[in-house]
């Protein structure tokens, strides 16, 4: 069933190479790799002219928002893909989607063409969207692998690799032109639980010595550009 709200806290970690083959041995004892195996996820991240929502993410505040159109794999016009609202307050992240056709999406995106079904979350986002006057700034796209506890499988864990983006041509229906993230090899760790992290996961943090890091994808690749702007001013 297609979940359409979100709330839980999520935690984030960044691993070498190494750390990563010895930690995900350990993890896969506790948890199970999901039916979709490594897949590509591709989104589109909207922002004010002046880029009011991403400055605001990087101040830290307690609470911060952004708008993003996400696709999984390689969209056509019949394929769905989600528009979403996350929201994040005092650590615990609120995320609320729809989801429509890629059609469907870029008609009401780019047209002010409204989809026929509508409902509450629909409305929370169009207003958003009428708020802050968004428009596309930057597309990144990652490779996932996603996984499950055995024993809880509200408690979830994500691998992304081959974090990528660019500025120019933002579209969700190609993945070239694109410059990384990170260096090969190394992974995105995100932790996603509704309240207590499991004991057992504590302690293999502890083991393979692995400390959570503020990271955010788009305010990264943000301040990267900042940063060679910058450098041409000089």
């Amino acid at each position: 069933m297609f979940q359409k709200v979100f709330n839980r806290y999520e935690k984030k970690y960044l691993l070498a190479p190494d750390v990563y083959e010895a930690f995900k041995r350990e993890l896969d004892t506790y948890m199970v790799e999901d039916e979709y195996g490594w897949h590509t996820i591709r989104n589109v991240y909207f922002d004010t002219v002046d880029n009011q929502l991403i400055r605001t993410s990087i101040e830290k505040p307690k609470y911060k928002e952004k708008f993003r159109v996400r696709c999984y794999g390689e969209p056509t016009e019949d394929a769905k893909c989600y528009l979403e609202i996350k929201k994040k307050y005092k650590g615990l992240v609120n995320k609320r989607r729809i989801g429509l056709s890629m059609e469907e999406a870029t008609a009401y995106l780019f047209e002010g063409k409204e989809p026929q079904k509508q409902d509450q979350i629909f409305r929370e986002i169009d207003y958003f969207l009428s708020r802050y006057q968004v428009v596309p700034k930057r597309y990144i796209a990652y490779d996932r692998l996603a996984m499950y506890g055995r024993e809880d499988a509200e408690f979830r864990v994500t691998f992304d690799e081959n974090i990528r983006s660019r500025v120019h041509n933002l579209t969700l229906r190609l993945d070239d032109e694109t410059e990384a993230l990170l260096e090969p090899g190394y992974k995105l760790m995100e932790v996603k639980v509704g309240g207590a992290i499991p004991l057992w996961f504590v302690e293999l943090l502890s083991k393979h010595e692995i400390y959570s890091t503020s990271f955010s994808k788009y305010g990264r690749f943000y301040m990267r550009e900042n940063l060679r702007e910058k450098k041409k001013e000089i």
